[in-house]
């Protein structure tokens, strides 16, 4: 794309034009005319707050539309907010700007923060603007809250409790490597650039699910750090992990194992007793959201997975990690 840097206003007046609109239903934004905003919880709930970036050539490509950009800077930090099951309120958010993108890209970008905004209930709060000689880079602050005491923690998984996970994994992998190989997956490009936050699974695990977390850096790693902090082994039954038609076409034999380590899924696993299992097919019809049983936590640590004879089986990595 032709550089769009001199197409570009000034900052504020960038901020006026584009932004402050999608702050209109946040009175604590005061439409982004300050240095701060005001947010506070409904009586009786706790704020949960995170900050996750995605950045050019490592979490989305320059080709990709912007929309798309936006949608997945914003989701993927409602993904942890839907884990602890947390509903969302608002975000922040800071954008880097190189050269290229003119006001046509930018736009869309906005637009595709406005559809996300109407589809899950929250308004833009605040943020900065900058240039930078490098990557584009968009970090966003995303704001829910619980009722106070309930947010779901990644300490609390229980010897003998069960492992779920929702959704189908390793879909957003698949669609990294089709990207790469400049192949056309449709149904996996779409899983890779624009994640489904589980928004509406994750306050039905609140007094449900012992330890949850989303499935960024892949499912393996993830559910390791469950093992870690709750002091406890996890293992995963490979035949049991959810894979679309789509991805075993792909990847065949190897599937389930390239899907357990592939990140980017931002699906919700979790642990729960086995006494809830009716409760957790209860959420996932009342949620719309598919929920598989994948493993189990027993005594020891770190996080195995095992073939349908009980071997473990050897994966060469267990999920992304960026240092």
């Amino acid at each position: 794309m032709a550089s769009g840097k001199a197409d570009r206003p000034g900052e504020f007046a960038l901020i006026a034009a584009l932004f402050a609109p999608l702050s209109k239903n946040a009175p604590g934004a005061f439409g982004l005319t300050d240095d701060v905003a005001v947010l506070a919880p409904p009586p009786g709930h706790e704020l949960v707050l995170k900050t996750d970036a995605v950045v050019e050539g490592v979490h989305f490509f320059r080709t990709d539309p912007p929309g798309d950009i936006a949608r997945k800077a914003l989701r993927v930090n409602l993904s942890d907010l839907a884990a602890k099951g947390a509903a969302p309120i608002g975000y922040m958010m800071a954008l880097l700007l190189p050269d290229w993108p003119d006001m046509a890209w930018l736009r869309a970008f906005v637009d595709g923060l406005a559809a996300d905004q109407a589809a899950f209930g929250l308004s833009l709060m605040g943020g900065d603007t900058s240039a930078t000689p490098g990557s584009l880079a968009v970090s966003v602050s995303a704001f829910g809250y619980v009722p106070a005491g309930a947010m779901i923690r990644r300490a609390g998984a229980q010897v003998g409790d069960l492992v779920f996970v929702s959704g189908t994994v390793g879909d957003a992998g698949g669609g990294l490597a089709v990207l790469k190989e400049n192949k056309s997956v449709p149904e996996l490009i779409a899983r890779y650039r624009v994640p489904e936050p589980r928004l509406t699974l994750g306050p039905m695990l609140r007094g449900l699910a012992t330890a949850s977390l989303d499935v960024s850096d892949g499912l393996m790693a993830d559910l390791g750090h469950i093992a870690d902090v709750s002091k406890v082994r996890i293992e995963v039954d490979a035949a049991q992990i959810p894979l679309s038609k789509a991805l075993r076409t792909l990847w065949g034999a190897d599937a389930a194992v390239r899907a357990a380590s592939s990140g980017d899924d931002y699906e919700i696993a979790f642990t729960a007793p086995p006494w809830r299992r009716a409760d957790v097919t209860n959420a996932a019809a009342r949620s719309g959201v598919a929920v598989a049983e994948i493993g189990r936590v027993v005594r020891g640590e770190g996080v195995v997975l095992l073939d349908s004879s009980g071997r473990e089986v050897a994966i060469a990595r267990s999920g992304y990690t960026h240092f």
